[in-house]
């Protein structure tokens, strides 16, 4: 029997009112002239959002978020202390409905989760019960208080907790580190995840031993102007965009102090992410704070949930690597979703070596916070994914995604 709670959303004043303080109390630094986005987010609009953040009222915010059904359970993690899961649980009324764990990543949230909701929801498509955890160290969920919590636990909290909810077969969607953490699932549980759609892909050149057919179409066919672009995005985030990568996975600890004590750093640290990753979205300030808020009020603190970049790049002796979860995972049925402003743009005779892809959309917009840039193209993947006659249609025994109706017969004459 499920243990779940429901959950509400309720921050103490006196953290709100903490804040604020600290918000009014922000001595900034300089900027050199024109630097633009070059150097960072800009100093005139870290400014404009802190004063917006100081006369923000984050119960609004609160009161929205809390009409989203939300549950907190406990899940026991192989080696590591009880950990207290919050988690999106919205159910289907259609009775074979499609189990779907949506797993985020940073600098994301379980709020990523909330624009798809109401399009899953609506009749016309293959209906989803889904279920959308706040990772360990992020949002309302518990911190993690030992060393060693990488991939394999981050995998193993989100099967238990989709068990615990009585989904024994379930499909995944994710990207960032849902990315990774959806396919370290396919990877340990094969039997229980019965398909993927994933964005952000990252993965290799085919190689002729392991994936023949595709080497020689990748050897024979030029790139086509889309891919020859994608690696130019690909190009500039390894030389622009991966400084944050380098400290969160290598001294996540120094930068901690920063985010914890300073609401600005921490705002200026995301915003330009939020800037940067994206196709263009234009984000609203009550997005970016309620975004931002999130990390601000989490369970664990500001200074938790980049700790996953360190587990991840130190993998322990029984774990997987990113390198393992780059490469072909079989019986693991995939969607790939392909966005021109990804972080990671590669030709799809590269991605196809991650498994066996039964769906792929290629959009012509688009960037890495796919359900918040673009919901709707997210739900007709998954709907035409798992719909009749996609490659994933009844991949969960039992669970079409359809009620069943009468069969229709003649009236009598």
């Amino acid at each position: 029997m499920s243990k779940a709670q429901s959950y509400q959303i309720s921050v103490p004043q006196e953290k709100i009112d903490a804040l604020k303080n600290k918000l009014a109390q922000t001595e900034f630094p300089d900027e050199l002239a024109a630097s633009g986005w070059d150097l960072g987010a800009p100093l005139a609009d870290v400014k404009r959002l802190t004063k917006a953040w100081e006369n923000w009222d984050w119960r609004q915010a609160e009161e929205r978020l809390n009409k989203v059904p939300q549950y907190t359970t406990p899940i026991n993690v192989d080696g590591f202390h009880e950990l207290n899961i919050h988690f999106v649980w919205q159910r289907s009324e259609v009775k074979n409905a499609i189990p779907l764990l949506f797993v985020h990543g940073w600098p994301g949230s379980f709020l990523e989760v909330v624009p798809i909701l109401p399009l899953l929801a609506a009749p016309g498509g293959p209906a989803f019960h889904i279920v959308a955890p706040s990772l360990p160290n992020f949002g309302f969920s518990s911190g993690v208080k030992t060393r060693g919590f990488g991939a394999k636990q981050y995998a193993e909290t989100c099967h238990k907790l989709m068990l615990s909810l009585g989904y024994n077969e379930y499909v995944t969607q994710g990207g960032d580190w849902g990315f990774y953490i959806t396919r370290a699932i396919g990877f340990f549980y094969p039997s229980h995840c019965r398909a993927s759609h994933i964005n952000m892909l990252r993965a290799h050149p085919p190689a002729f031993f392991k994936h023949p057919i595709l080497t020689l179409q990748h050897k024979i066919a030029p790139y086509t102007q889309k891919e020859r672009d994608g690696f130019a995005r690909t190009g500039w985030f390894g030389k622009e965009g991966q400084g944050y990568l380098i400290e969160q996975a290598t001294k996540p600890q120094t930068l901690a102090y920063a985010l914890n004590d300073s609401p600005v750093a921490l705002l200026a640290w995301i915003y330009e992410k939020l800037h940067d990753w994206t196709d263009s979205y234009a984000w609203t300030d009550d997005e970016i704070l309620t975004w931002i808020s999130i990390y601000t009020f989490s369970t664990a603190g500001p200074g938790a949930a980049h700790r996953i970049y360190y587990e991840f790049m130190h993998p322990g002796s029984n774990s997987v690597t990113r390198e393992d979860l780059q490469r072909w995972i079989p019986n693991v049925k995939l969607g790939l979703a392909y966005n021109p402003r990804e972080l990671s743009v590669l030709p799809k005779s590269w991605c196809r070596t991650l498994g066996p892809v039964v769906f792929e959309s290629f959009n012509e917009t688009g960037g890495h916070f796919y359900a918040t840039e673009k919901p709707s193209f997210l739900a007709r993947d998954l709907r035409t994914m798992f719909g009749k006659g996609g490659g994933a249609f009844k991949v969960v025994k039992g669970k079409s995604g359809y009620d069943r109706t009468p069969r229709a017969y003649p009236a009598k004459l």
